[in-house]
């Protein structure tokens, strides 16, 4: 997870994770160097907003693709749902505003 600030400097680790509302988050990819370039292109070529957290994104690296997030992880996504969350509403409010 990363949030892009217009910096030139590669992410050493990238995941990304889905959440349909039912269960936990799940990780629906990862990877190292040009693999974590990929994940943040796809990310911004479809508008996905992204967070920076190195901590986080190392810890889950460690799941497989597919599992949902661990209990000891809630708190940790749940700040980025927020984050995301009020990304999207700021996004609506803004784009209304322009129409």
């Amino acid at each position: 997870m990363r949030l892009d600030k217009g910096n030139s400097i590669r992410p050493k680790r990238a995941v990304a994770l889905q959440y349909d509302g039912l269960g936990a988050p799940r990780l629906t990819a990862k990877g190292c160097a040009e693999t974590a370039e990929r994940i943040m292109a796809v990310a911004a070529e479809h508008g996905i907003p992204v967070h920076e957290d190195p901590e986080l994104a190392a810890a889950l690296a460690h799941l497989d693709l597919g599992d949902e997030i661990p209990e000891l992880l809630y708190l940790a996504i749940a700040e980025v749902l927020a984050f995301v969350y009020d990304l999207d509403t700021l996004r609506s409010k803004t784009s209304g505003q322009q129409d």
